[in-house]
């Protein structure tokens, strides 16, 4: 990994420190009025086990603030890191990296987060390829991160160019409801898109729209034929959902009208219960697409804390003073690539 590569860059908020907790801005001012900046090695740990996801641009970060000398170990991104793992140690002079703390704490918390829901989707669909839908639960200020951190986590794609451009992929997505909508019919829309649209990007469209998926299905393969790559299923909750039945319904008339090349992508309130349903009850599904369960999982907390000064053991109460050992960490050249 490049650590100057412009993908990570932090943004001017975080590099001023707006982004940080008052208390850091108002020790780095204590100290630097104090003439103090003893060497501190900080050690990361998290609070439970997952999968890590965000040490790209925490590294990224720190490549930018650190001085010459500092030293810096890390699990390298998308590693599993168990509860309590130390993950990132950093040695140099606290006033240096002092203001960042919050920053780098969130970012792996809520990367780690997202990307260890996305593992926890993907486990559950394997073989079967699992898309990230979810950029529209967050801001967009942090969608790109979301969607690079479901990538991380095994999704084979994500719906933003932002994200799909941090994660160096294409974007996935297709058809939406409102085109057809606006079109007026399915098979209208799909010809359209077929019409206007670059033929690299697989021709998969919706079927819930106006009339019975399993019709619909049939209406827009008998219009694009082998170009049509699959359908997407994302009945609403209103409607009692996609289920294993219904995919199979689909699967069996596609079949039947001598369309088994159209593929079934099921959509649409999923999370790793709901895949392993389907799974279970062998649903013909080629590929699941997947929002908020990933989108809305919780961060993973992590904590630092300082364990040395100036060579000297030290730690907080109810902590145990000097550095941890994990064998897993690298050492990492902060002036790589630049």
């Amino acid at each position: 990994m490049t650590l100057d590569d412009e993908r990570f860059a932090p943004s001017p908020a975080v590099l001023a420190g707006d982004t940080a907790d008052v208390y850091f801005v108002r020790s780095k001012q204590i100290l630097d009025a104090e003439g103090l900046s003893p060497t501190v090695t900080v050690e990361v740990f998290c609070n439970r086990a997952g999968l890590l996801c965000g040490m790209k641009e925490a590294l990224a970060l720190l490549a930018r603030v650190l001085p010459p000398g500092a030293e810096v170990w890390a699990l390298d991104e998308g590693q599993t890191m168990d509860e309590k793992e130390v993950v990132l140690r950093i040695t140099a002079p606290y006033a240096s990296f002092a203001l960042y703390e919050t920053a780098y704490l969130g970012i792996l918390a809520h990367e780690s987060g997202w990307a260890t829901a996305a593992r926890a989707c993907v486990e559950a669909a394997a073989p079967i390829p699992v898309i990230s839908f979810g950029a529209r639960h967050v801001h967009p200020d942090v969608a790109a991160r979301l969607e690079y951190a479901a990538i991380v986590g095994g999704c084979v794609g994500c719906a933003t160019t932002a994200g799909a451009r941090l994660a160096g992929i294409q974007p996935s997505g297709t058809i939406p409801h409102a085109l057809i909508l606006c079109m007026g019919d399915t098979v209208a829309a799909a010809l359209a898109f077929d019409k206007h649209i670059d033929p690299a990007v697989p021709r998969i469209v919706l079927v819930d729209t106006f009339k019975d998926e399993a019709e619909e299905a049939l209406r827009v393969a008998a219009a694009l034929g082998h170009r049509l790559w699959g359908v997407r299923l994302d009945t609403p909750a209103e409607r009692g959902r996609v289920t294993p039945e219904l995919v199979k319904e689909v699967r069996a008339r596609l079949d039947q009208a001598g369309y088994p090349h159209v593929r079934i992508v099921v959509s649409g309130g999923l999370d790793a219960n709901r895949i392993r349903l389907f799974r279970e009850r062998r649903a013909p599904v080629d590929a699941f697409g997947v929002g908020s369960a990933i989108s809305a999982a919780p961060p993973i907390d992590f904590t630092a804390d300082i364990k040395v000064i100036e060579g000297r053991n030290v730690a907080k109460r109810g902590r145990i003073p000097g550095i941890t050992e994990n064998p897993r960490l690298k050492r990492v050249n902060l002036r790589e690539g630049r």
